[in-house]
């Protein structure tokens, strides 16, 4: 009797056990040999699960099995990192599978790497290859401008000897809105492009610095106005421009062999910081002889306004202007006018549309285009 008992015990531990014993674990995402991309999201008590992908398009539906798995599969999609989104029921969440995330300040999501093919050191120019690297340094500091606590990045090229009598030109490199300083490194790459392009003759060797780039950091808070208020945009991009100049460059002169003069000084961003590229750089022509743009937005239409001392004669030191966006950007309707408003004046630069939206594929695609034309 006791030995049933015992046994029905057992069975009876057992079951519960078997019942309360965790789920499978998913994978998601799964990358496919041909690029497609798997993903999959465990949430038996929701009624409409999607998937946004970085890039244009639609969420895509995710249709759910027996065990309460969403799941949906791509279409191939071209080699690059994608960041994205599940949708559960209305709300947009990391994907709890993946530790992949992309850092931001308003709009974090998840990441995912579909490789490049496998031949070569680096098979394309934001993968890491086998080619000597450079170093990313964090200064932090007391903004005597802004009055916060605020920090940026400095890429130093292979081979840079601080002990050295050698000086490099130097590139200030800005993110966009919501973004951190480290999003050129963290997400576009940028300390990885540059490693590969160098590594190929592709690139002189440079510094690269990327600064935080708010001015005015109260645009962040959610109820600041920043797209409808243009005092508080203008402050932004004042603010961060005298940051910039009588902060961050001379901190960088003082600590790095850099070449101190306009003519080894570029200065490219993104977005915010495609706007912020044209109105420090253009604005202080004496201090960058390199301009880039890539989908600049927050700048208005009165371009005279915005760069009043800009003509012919005062471009004519520029040895590149570089005005790039995306075809599917919302914002290439203000850079189309912007170019011809350029063009109106007689002063010289280059026009860049390429495929693509309001996205890191572009941007990366456009600092490896962009840099490689840098300090020749």
């Amino acid at each position: 009797m006791r030995q049933k008992f015992c046994l029905i015990a057992i069975l009876f531990l057992a079951a519960t056990a078997a019942s309360q014993a965790p789920p499978p674990l998913v994978v998601s995402p799964e990358v496919h040999a041909d690029r497609r991309v798997t993903f999959r999201f465990r949430a038996p008590n929701d009624k409409e699960v999607a998937v946004a992908l970085e890039g244009p398009g639609k969420p895509l539906p995710m249709q759910k099995d027996e065990q309460g798995v969403w799941s949906v599969t791509t279409e191939p999609l071209a080699p690059d990192y994608y960041g994205y989104t599940i949708i559960a029921d209305g709300v947009g969440l990391f994907d709890p599978s993946n530790y992949a995330h992309k850092p931001n300040f308003l709009y974090r999501s998840s990441e995912v790497h579909v490789p490049g093919p496998a031949s070569g050191p680096a098979s394309l120019s934001w993968e890491t290859g086998d080619v000597p690297h450079g170093e990313i340094h964090h200064h932090f500091y007391k903004s005597g401008i802004v009055g916060d606590q605020r920090g940026f990045f400095v890429y130093t090229p292979p081979g840079y000897d601080p002990r050295g009598k050698q000086a490099y030109p130097v590139l200030y490199l800005l993110h966009g809105f919501s973004d951190d300083a480290n999003a050129w490194t963290e997400v576009g790459r940028a300390n990885v492009i540059l490693d590969n392009l160098m590594a190929q003759g592709k690139a002189k060797p440079m510094l690269v610095v990327m600064p935080l780039g708010y001015g005015a950091p109260e645009v962040l808070a959610p109820d600041s106005g920043v797209f409808h208020d243009r005092a508080i945009t203008e402050r932004n991009f004042d603010k961060f421009r005298e940051t910039l100049l009588g902060e961050v460059i001379p901190r960088v002169e003082a600590a790095y062999l850099v070449v101190k003069d306009r003519n080894a000084r570029a200065i490219a961003g993104l977005s915010m910081g495609g706007a912020e590229s044209l109105l420090t750089g253009l604005n202080t022509l004496e201090k960058f002889a390199w301009v880039g743009a890539f989908s600049s937005g927050g700048i208005t239409e009165e371009f005279d306004k915005e760069f009043p001392g800009l003509d012919t004669k005062s471009a004519e030191g520029l040895h590149l202007l570089w005005v790039a966006c995306g075809t599917d950007d919302r914002l290439i309707d203000i850079n189309r006018k912007f170019r011809a408003w350029l063009t109106s004046k007689n002063i010289k630069h280059v026009d860049i549309e390429t495929p693509g939206a309001h996205t890191w594929m572009v941007w990366r695609r456009n600092l490896i285009e962009f840099s490689s034309l840098l300090f020749r």
